[in-house]
């Protein structure tokens, strides 16, 4: 038999709910006040800093334009092509534009810098990449091909620019490495990072990468800073092109040499092998097998595989 209504428990729990929402203020200016000490990390002042969903945004805004008709639940065709253009560009130059100028003021406070006039960098910086798209297209549309010849589970070059996480890695690469080499502080890891997250391939955006690039499956390639790679390079999954393990000190004073490897053309290297250091090189048209570790240059023309490993087939008395 349910218990008869008593509405004194109501009051004596909304009376404890109360003590404890009391003791909010005194959590907040435990908060604000660690806002003060060094040791802890916050942007807390007049200027904004850049927005990371902004930044995604144009990140799916540059994709709009590299890939037309795609990425839209709409129809671009003959009739309409010139105003989703104009459209797609004007509002990507918009938002670009601010987010550069953020990202440059930013950094200039917090380097004690001269004023270099953020606003009009942001927009030049922003109309130079606008500019360069097209020729972004062509780039890109190298490395669909190569995904496409490489992959024989590709059925068509729809399907790779739609759900191929090689491409979309790349493509982000691409675009962020266009704003790293102008200088654009903040925002190309920001958009490398994000594809990082989306796909588990982590290329970092000073990295130099020649045209007919293809990933295959991708998750876990790593390919860091000072990695050069030249002209139809094919990486397969888990493959890792970084640096040779530092102590503090070497860290910071190699923080701007080279300290990856140099992938040379041609060059094809399967999954989970490790290609550390930035006097390594691959000579062109080298295979590099599973598995394999390296820290020493390749000449080209040179296949390396690990030994066979042996089986022990037990079989079940």
């Amino acid at each position: 038999m349910d218990e008869p209504y008593d509405s004194s428990k109501c009051r004596t729990e909304i009376a404890t709910v109360q003590q404890y929402r009391e003791k909010i203020p005194e959590v907040v200016d435990g908060l604000v006040f660690s806002c003060s000490r060094d040791d802890c990390f916050n942007h807390i002042g007049p200027e904004p800093i850049p927005s990371r969903e902004a930044v995604v945004d144009i990140l799916k805004r540059v994709r709009r334009i590299l890939y037309p008709g795609y990425f839209i639940p709409t129809r671009v065709d003959q009739v309409n092509v010139g105003y989703y253009f104009g459209q797609e560009a004007t509002a990507l130059f918009e938002t670009l534009s601010e987010q550069i100028a953020l990202a440059i003021r930013h950094d200039c406070i917090r380097h004690g810098q001269a004023c270099t006039h953020c606003e009009e960098r942001g927009q030049q910086t922003a109309i130079d990449f606008l500019r360069y798209l097209s020729e972004l297209r062509g780039l890109l549309a190298t490395d669909v091909r190569a995904a496409y010849e490489g992959d024989p589970a590709a059925k068509s070059f729809d399907e790779i620019i739609f759900s191929y996480p090689g491409l979309f890695a790349i493509t982000v690469y691409r675009i962020a490495h266009r704003l790293h080499h102008q200088d654009v502080p903040m925002i190309p890891r920001i958009m490398t990072e994000y594809a990082h997250s989306r796909t588990g391939i982590d290329i970092h955006p000073g990295a130099h990468i020649g045209e007919s690039f293809f990933i295959d499956h991708g998750t876990g390639v790593v390919i860091g800073e000072t990695t050069k790679i030249g002209k139809r390079v094919r990486l397969y999954q888990g493959v890792t092109l970084g640096a040779l393990s530092l102590s503090r000190e070497e860290c910071e004073s190699l923080r701007n040499q080279k300290r990856h490897p140099t992938i040379e053309d041609d060059v094809i290297v399967y999954a989970n092998a490790t290609v550390l250091g930035g006097k390594t090189v691959l000579g062109a048209r080298s295979v590099i097998g599973g598995n394999v570790w390296l820290t020493e240059s390749v000449p080209p023309d040179t296949e390396v595989f690990l030994k066979k490993p042996e089986l022990v087939f037990d079989r079940k008395k």
